[in-house]
C-alpha cells in the first residue's frame, strides 16, 4: 500500500492525531507540543505512534534537541493541515443557520479586537448578509494555532509565524509613538515611563534606541497599559490610532522628535480557506483598514 493510500485510511475521530502532529512540527518538539496542547508528552507519544501505525511509516527521528522530520513526515506534512482544515469547515458547514450559506470565523488578538475586530465585523454584517459570523479573541500563539487547524477561518494578528498552510496578508502599518500626560516632556522620562511589552522586535529595536531605559513598570497588553497612563499619568509607546483620538482631546501629547517604531498587522487565513467567503470578507478589512469605508 501506498503511504498516500494509507493518508486516507485516516478517520475523522482521528483528528486529534493530526493536530498532534502539526503541533510538534510546530514547536520543534514533543515536549513542548504537550505543553502547547496541555496534556501528557505520554499523550503526544501515544498519538504520534497510532497515526505511524496507521500510516505504516516513521514520521519522527527523535533527538536531544527535540523532534526532525523522516522522509515520509516531510511527505504527510504536505497533507496535514489540509486533512485537519477540511474537517472544521465540514463541521462549520454543517452548523450553517438556516437562511445562511456559510459560516465564517474571524478572531484577532486581545488588542485587536477594537476597534478594528469590531469594526470588521459590522462591516461583515451589512455587506455579506447571508454569511454567519463566529467571532474569536485569543492570545497570539492560541490563535495561530486554530487558524491552522482550521477551527478559525481569519484571523487577524501583529506578527504571526509562518506554518504549514497558511496564508499571510499585510492590512496596515501601524505606529507605536511615544505620548506622555505631561505636555511638557521632551524625552523619555525614566520616572513616570510605562513600558508596554510589544513583542520581540520592539524590544530590539527599543534597546537599541534606549540603551539605559530601565522602567520599573511594564505591561503585556496596550488597552490596560494605556488606561494606566490615562487615569495615573506617564508616558509609553501606543498604537497612534489609539492614541489619536486622546491627543486630539489634549489628554496626551506626542513627545517630539523621539522615534517611531512599526508595527503591522496581517490576516492570517487558511491556504484552502473557501475563496467565495473569505475574498469578500478580507476586501472588507482592507477597506476598513484603509479608511475607504466606515464601519
Amino acid at each position: 500500500m501506498t503511504f498516500e493510500r494509507n493518508f486516507y485510511v485516516i478517520l475523522p475521530m482521528d483528528i486529534e492525531l493530526a493536530r498532534t502532529f502539526i503541533e510538534i512540527v510546530s514547536s520543534g518538539s514533543f515536549i513542548r507540543a504537550s505543553e502547547r496542547l496541555n496534556v501528557a508528552q505520554t499523550t503526544v507519544s501515544a498519538r504520534i505512534r497510532s497515526l505511524e501505525q496507521q500510516l505504516g511509516r516513521p514520521l519522527f527521528v527523535r533527538h536531544k534537541g527535540g523532534a526532525s522530520l523522516t522522509p515520509a513526515g516531510e511527505q504527510f506534512l504536505r497533507h496535514a493541515p489540509m486533512f485537519v482544515q477540511l474537517w472544521q469547515r465540514t463541521l462549520h458547514q454543517v452548523a450553517v443557520p438556516p437562511g445562511r450559506r456559510a459560516v465564517l470565523t474571524v478572531g484577532s488578538e486581545v488588542s485587536l479586537a477594537q476597534p478594528l475586530l469590531l469594526d470588521w465585523v459590522r462591516c461583515m454584517r451589512r455587506s455579506l448578509p447571508d454569511i454567519a459570523l463566529r467571532v474569536h479573541v485569543d492570545v497570539p500563539q492560541d490563535l495561530i494555532n486554530q487558524v491552522a487547524s482550521g477551527m478559525v477561518d481569519i484571523a487577524i494578528m501583529y506578527a504571526p509565524p509562518h506554518r504549514p498552510g497558511l496564508k499571510i496578508d499585510l492590512v496596515l502599518e501601524e505606529k507605536l509613538v511615544l505620548v506622555t500626560t505631561n505636555s511638557e516632556a521632551h524625552l523619555l522620562d525614566g520616572s513616570d515611563y510605562v513600558y508596554m511589552d510589544w513583542g520581540p522586535d520592539f524590544t530590539l529595536h527599543h534597546g537599541m534606541n534606549f540603551p539605559s531605559a530601565a522602567p520599573d513598570l511594564s505591561f503585556d497588553l496596550g488597552p490596560l497599559a494605556l488606561n494606566y497612563v490615562l487615569a495615573a499619568g506617564g508616558s509609553g509607546y501606543f498604537r497612534l490610532s489609539e492614541a489619536r483620538s486622546h491627543i486630539a482631546a489634549g489628554r496626551l501629547h506626542l513627545v517630539p522628535e523621539m522615534p517611531q517604531f512599526s508595527y503591522p498587522v496581517y490576516a492570517v487565513q487558511s491556504a484552502n480557506a473557501d475563496e467565495t467567503v473569505a475574498v469578500p470578507a478580507l476586501a472588507g478589512l482592507h477597506a476598513i483598514a484603509s479608511g475607504d469605508i466606515k464601519p
